[in-house]
């Protein structure tokens, strides 16, 4: 059997010179690869000398630092399997993911450790250690008894579990294996053009999929090099931009850099290339960030099951409000609610095929079974079109699909509608119960002062849209609930104002 443990590739992507920085933290601190080799081999080391055995779940819940991205790597050479947790996550949350996973050994930020504990102890985890935001804690303060040499896995070997949100239902662990990450990791790396020359901004946290895999694994496969910030803060950013050739983010980010008047084309004159993802990002966003720094952002798609599907391209045109075509090695259709696949152009479920796409949910083969096709593609759960020349636009979540009076309404057309009309920030459709209707179209409003009036909102869907897509209501709020990564809780809001057409 061919060894196919990730590190090993990325090893093999050293510098000539491994004392060349790979990270350099906010505070200065330069982080060689050798430094990187070192310290993940000692973790790894560590993990080995707690009992662990390739195959057993390390649970990792702790705040961003240069140490969390080493404890990531030393379970690849270990063989262990990577199991990252949010850092918002409650008591009961991470409970239930502990009991699940079922770890050998659970890291935790001081300020989270007593759940874990609790947790581990109901659930049979072994040891539970800290990690602190500087690189301190309980777990590299082990010094490993013997060195632990490299597992060797094979490719289909589970890598990481990450637990998906949960919008519906109990949250499912996705088993990501060696050949998935390693091949998206290459896709992306060939696709984004990077060299050992680039320098990634790196603001996005490492407890999901977009900082940990798909900015890291850019980096770390290329022999570039990162600035990394312990989050997203705007004036870090703004100052750390001119130093770095790409910056990755949710659209989120992008606002808010946009809300700064001194954010201008010189800020980022040596940036070559924005990638957005994560969430939607809105083609008012894409153009008024063209337009005031000449750079046009890079949108793509992903799931956590997958990693990234497709990708605006590189060299060529980006277009607003598409996430373009399949990566290397990924192919992709539409299907229609029996299951056919649909032409060009039509609006159905889209479906993925690759090396990309994940070994199955834990300990769910019920589950895992449901959302792949008797053919072997995944069921993404997202609606989609695919035009002629195999650009994908996503057009909303199955699950978000509404209803109303028997016509199917897609909230991310009439939301691009009502985002752009003036006072507008962003707004988010959802169905809610109608006694009419079935279900009824709802807008949720944030917006600047003075807001636009409700007519107003409605007046403008009318003028844009087919009657029944028009909102019966619009409601307004100061901010939308968001998940960690920046994710609209649509979820959330269905919740809350459930009761708007009860009688």
């Amino acid at each position: 059997m061919d060894d196919a443990n990730l590190y090993r590739l990325i090893a093999s992507r050293f510098p000539a010179d491994p004392s060349r920085p790979v990270i350099e933290d906010a505070q200065g601190r330069l982080y060689g690869w050798h430094d990187m080799d070192r310290m993940s081999a000692r973790f790894a080391a560590t993990l080995a000398s707690l009992g662990c055995v390739k195959g057993d779940r390390i649970a990792v819940q702790v705040d961003k630092s240069p140490e969390a991205l080493f404890l990531y790597l030393a379970c690849l050479r270990g063989g262990f399997v990577f199991l990252p947790l949010n850092t918002a996550y409650r008591a009961g949350e991470v409970e239930y993911m502990i009991g699940d996973a079922g770890p050998a050994v659970m890291v935790a930020s001081p300020a989270v450790v007593a759940d874990a504990e609790t947790a581990a102890r109901r659930h049979g985890c072994r040891h539970v250690l800290t990690l602190t935001a500087g690189g301190e804690g309980s777990f590299p303060a082990l010094v490993p008894t013997a060195p632990c040499p490299d597992v060797p896995c094979a490719a289909d070997d589970v890598a990481a579990i990450l637990y998906t949100s949960g919008t519906t239902g109990r949250p499912k662990g996705a088993m990501l294996s060696h050949r998935n990450l390693a091949a998206n990791g290459e896709a992306l790396r060939t696709s984004w053009a990077f060299t050992a020359g680039d320098v990634l901004l790196h603001a996005l946290p490492v407890f999901h999929a977009h900082g940990l895999f798909v900015a890291c694994h850019c980096v770390l496969l290329s022999g570039a090099r990162m600035l990394w910030l312990p989050a997203f803060d705007q004036r870090q950013v703004m100052a750390c931009l001119p130093r770095a050739t790409v910056f990755m983010g949710v659209p989120t980010y992008y606002t808010r850099l946009l809300a700064g008047a001194d954010f201008t084309a010189e800020t980022c004159a040596g940036v070559r290339l924005f990638v957005s993802g994560s969430a939607p990002l809105s083609p008012e966003t894409f153009l008024a960030f063209r337009q005031r720094t000449g750079h046009a952002i890079l949108e793509r798609y992903g799931m956590t099951e997958t990693g990234m599907n497709t990708s605006n391209p590189y060299r060529g045109e980006r277009r607003p409000g598409s996430v373009g075509r399949p990566l290397p090695g990924v192919s992709v259709r539409v299907a229609g609610p029996e299951g056919g696949i649909l032409p060009p152009g039509a609006v159905g479920v889209l479906q993925v095929r690759g090396e990309n796409v994940f070994a199955g949910y834990w300990r769910r083969p019920d589950k895992t079974a449901e959302d792949f096709t008797p053919d072997g593609w995944f069921i993404t759960g997202d609606l989609a079109r695919i035009d002629d020349d195999g650009v994908v636009t996503l057009v909303g979540r199955a699950r978000d699909l509404i209803i109303s009076g028997g016509y199917n309404v897609y909230p991310r057309e009439v939301e691009q509608v009502i985002d752009r009309l003036e006072g507008v920030v962003e707004s988010v459709v959802i169905g809610l119960p109608h006694p009419d209707f079935g279900e009824a179209v709802v807008a949720i409003v944030q917006a600047r002062f003075p807001a636009p009036a409700p007519e107003t909102v409605m007046e403008h869907a009318r003028a844009h849209l087919a009657k029944y897509k028009v909102p019966k209501a619009v409601l307004f709020v100061e901010a939308l609930p968001r998940n960690a990564m920046g994710k609209v809780q649509k979820n959330l809001l269905r919740q809350t104002h459930a009761a708007e057409f009860a009688s």
